[in-house]
């Protein structure tokens, strides 16, 4: 009898917690609940990394998101040999589209699921002498992220910094196989 006392007794406090953050709803379209958002990456040497992905979403109530956007990466990895001379470099790029839903079960945390579907090609060159170059294939690679984050709200805009991960683990997907660690600020429009 204890636990179910006690399992009322937090859904109410939780219910209770939502009910205050949330207003009287406003129908139609808000301007005022759009926010750009994405991820910006830059690392330069052996391992060369670019990274481009904005997003568009609204905001449609104090605890759910969604949007829309594009990925556009660069990746380079430079492999050299016991004296330090390039033996080989492998050259892959990222174009793709992905949309984005996002739950803040309190004000600063947030859990998002974000399917992808990223055109990955790339090719491969080897030093030699001779030095030859060699076409990697090309593929649509589907990715589904999931994790979440830390919300830092600033006014009408928010750092956030989230953990995600790639659950469906595709062979070519552009996240392999270890966690996502991302910086990303939401504007507010």
């Amino acid at each position: 009898m204890k636990k179910y006392l006690l399992a009322v007794l937090c859904l109410i406090t939780v219910s209770h917690l939502f009910a205050q953050d949330e207003e009287a709803p406003q129908k139609g379209f808000q301007k005022d609940r759009l926010f750009v958002a994405g991820n910006l990456g830059l690392s330069f040497g052996d391992y060369t990394f670019l990274n481009l992905s904005p997003q568009l979403g609204y905001r449609f109530t104090n605890h759910f998101a969604a949007g829309a956007g594009i990925n556009a990466q660069y990746i380079s990895v430079k492999e050299r040999d016991y004296q330090g001379n390039s033996y080989s470099k492998t050259a892959q790029g990222v174009a793709g589209l992905n949309i984005f839903g996002r739950v803040y079960p309190i004000r600063n945390i947030m859990l998002q699921v974000q399917p992808e579907a990223n055109y990955v090609f790339g090719k491969e060159t080897l030093f030699g002498p001779p030095k030859q170059s060699y076409k990697l294939p090309s593929a649509v690679v589907p990715s589904l992220l999931a994790g979440g984050g830390l919300v830092l709200p600033q006014g009408r805009s928010a750092l956030i910094i989230s953990l995600m991960y790639d659950v469906l683990q595709n062979s070519n997907s552009p996240y392999g196989s270890r966690p996502i660690f991302n910086f990303s600020y939401n504007i507010g429009l």
